[in-house]
């Protein structure tokens, strides 16, 4: 069969990947001239298993005022909101109880849990190397209301036997040495030991390697206008480059993908969630992170990759606006000054990034058939898209193949959304 894959992001390359491994003749389109070069590019670098969780919780309204009120807060809003951003708000708000929380973090684990069976299926079918480590990641608190929170979360991760331990100060030093400058400030932490660290950008183009060696054709710096449909069916994708033909269509355009979608009457609630990263040099390999660490207060995570330091977060709600925000930089550097103060190079030459998460108010992304029965989406990952390409491609894969799901599609497709159908014409 021939299958078309709008998207060269780490979803439509692994989509690829397990697409053509099942025998399909595979196309990839994407507007820029190679892999991953946008939301894939310089992320936080780590495959958080266990750590998967949406951003949509019971406390999150009362965490927005109190970061107000820090001058230092994760969550950045366009004082000059678009109707998009609010209406993105407001459904992430109708998510933030706690039976929404359980059901969006079960339903998020269950596609986490599969990838990694997936990226480890990937590590067996050829030698990959994406500077990964397999030492789990460290979750840190600053008071003991979080680690209360945190024990909730536990019960949910033991039902999918995501193996955790609850750790005390002295023991996050045991398991990251470099933040034993700070050990007298910390509450605790929560080790995930099954969680990997990686370059995405690296994995990327590995997987490209591969995929064009398994015939795979890629067609870069080829603008997507848009998806023709006739009688219920995808005909054809228009592009710069001219009319793209296949038998099935799928879109991985992250962000990107509610702008082709809404002109064939499909609504996907993806907002582009703006965040930011810095990569800096270690300096001492003792002072600098083992893993990844996710900062519960700052809402940072700090990953160790290579001979380099990654720091990303800040959630920027300022719609596809691409502008490097000094104040996001400065929050950055203050997160990792705050964990590891002698951990990395001081230099002006730091790189720098930001990127669009193609984020769902619930925080699940949509994965599935849809109205037109030739195509399939595969798409709002938000801020996980890392951790859960490879289980979403091959889920992806089995779809269009007739292979039985792996895993329930229960909450995972876009049915979930009741304004999605393009039979619909209002929101719900």
């Amino acid at each position: 069969m021939k299958v078309l894959v709008l998207g060269a992001g780490v979803i439509g390359t692994t989509s690829a990947y397990f697409l053509a491994k099942q025998g399909h003749e595979v196309t990839v389109i994407d507007r820029q001239n190679s892999v991953s070069m946008e939301t894939s590019h310089s992320n936080a670098g780590c495959l958080s298993y266990g750590f998967t969780s949406p951003w949509a919780g019971p406390g999150l309204p009362f965490n927005i005022l109190k970061w107000a009120l820090t001058g230092r807060s994760p969550l950045v809003i366009n004082p000059n909101m678009s109707i998009d951003t609010i209406k993105f708000l407001y459904r992430m708000y109708k998510n933030c109880n706690p039976d929404s929380y359980e059901i969006n973090k079960s339903r998020m684990l269950r596609i986490a849990n599969y990838s990694q069976k997936a990226l480890l299926e990937i590590e067996t079918d050829f030698d990959i190397n994406y500077a990964q480590r397999k030492q789990g990641s460290l979750q840190l608190f600053w008071d003991t209301k979080e680690i209360d929170k945190a024990k909730r979360d536990i019960s949910i991760l033991d039902k999918f036997n995501i193996k955790s331990e609850l750790l005390d100060s002295e023991n996050c030093v045991r398991v990251e040495p470099g933040l034993k400058y700070i050990q007298n400030q910390l509450a605790g932490g929560i080790q995930f030991t099954g969680d990997f660290t990686g370059n995405c950008y690296l994995f990327s183009n590995e997987i490209y390697k591969k995929c064009v060696e398994m015939g795979v054709n890629f067609e870069f710096n080829t603008e997507i206008k848009s998806i023709e449909t006739h009688n219920n069916v995808v005909s054809s994708a228009l592009t710069s480059k001219g009319e793209f033909k296949a038998d099935c269509y799928s879109v991985s355009l992250g962000s990107y993908s509610t702008k082709i979608l809404s002109q064939i009457g499909i609504q996907t609630p993806i907002y582009p969630v703006k965040g930011y990263s810095i990569t800096l040099p270690v300096l001492t390999d003792e002072d600098a992170p083992k893993s990844t660490i996710m900062d519960e207060r700052n809402k940072i995570a700090i990953t160790r990759l290579g001979d380099k330091i990654r720091v990303a977060g800040i959630a920027h709600l300022t719609d596809f606006n691409q502008d490097l925000r000094a104040k996001s930089l400065e929050s950055l550097k203050y997160g990792l000054d705050s964990l590891f103060p002698h951990s990395y190079e001081p230099t002006n030459d730091l790189d720098f990034w930001t990127g669009f998460r193609p984020s769902t108010p619930d925080g699940t992304p949509i994965i599935g058939s849809t109205p037109y029965h030739n195509l399939y989406l595969n798409t709002g990952h938000g801020t996980l898209g890392w951790t859960m390409s490879a289980g979403s491609g091959k889920l992806l894969a089995n779809l269009i193949s007739g292979i039985e799901p792996e895993i329930s599609l229960e909450g995972i497709d876009m049915s979930r959304y009741s304004f999605a159908n393009k039979t619909t014409q209002n929101y719900g």
